[in-house]
């Protein structure tokens, strides 16, 4: 059963919320673009953040890894009314199904938003991804 933890102050060195739970199967739409997400097993009264995309950390087997993080809807992709909390794991290709994940959430990128075509999400994603990397610090992939 996941566990929930939240906090009321975001500050930059402290997560906004925490949410611990298993890795279960998705749709498999973000595979299949390039895009692959973990999907986080929540009850939606356990989601205790506003939707929107994240910045986000998610530790896997032990290890800590940056993250994407989009909490709501998928209004591109589908209609379905109930929130989601899938992840993407930046510089991350490794099946976790069943694992169990700490996903700490961080910062509020943007809302979220319902696009044409799955090429303005992809690009999107890459601006998310970019934005993420400079809030914790980081720069290109690969750049010293």
């Amino acid at each position: 059963m996941p566990n929930t933890t939240s906090t009321t102050d975001a500050v930059q060195d402290e997560p906004i919320a925490i949410y611990r739970g298993p890795i279960v199967h998705g749709q498999g739409r973000g595979k299949t673009v390039g895009m692959p997400t973990a999907n986080l097993e929540m009850r939606q009264h356990e989601i205790t953040v506003p939707p929107g995309v994240y910045a986000s950390r998610i530790t896997v087997k032990g290890a800590l890894h940056l993250s994407l993080t989009n909490i709501g809807t998928r209004p591109t992709v589908d209609d379905l009314p109930h929130l989601t909390v899938e992840t993407h794991i930046l510089d991350f290709d490794q099946d976790i199904y069943g694992e169990e994940v700490t996903l700490e959430i961080y910062r509020f990128l943007r809302c979220v938003q319902k696009f044409s075509v799955l090429d303005q999400v992809k690009e999107q994603v890459q601006r998310d991804i970019l934005e993420t990397r400079r809030y914790f610090g980081l720069g290109l992939p690969g750049a010293g």
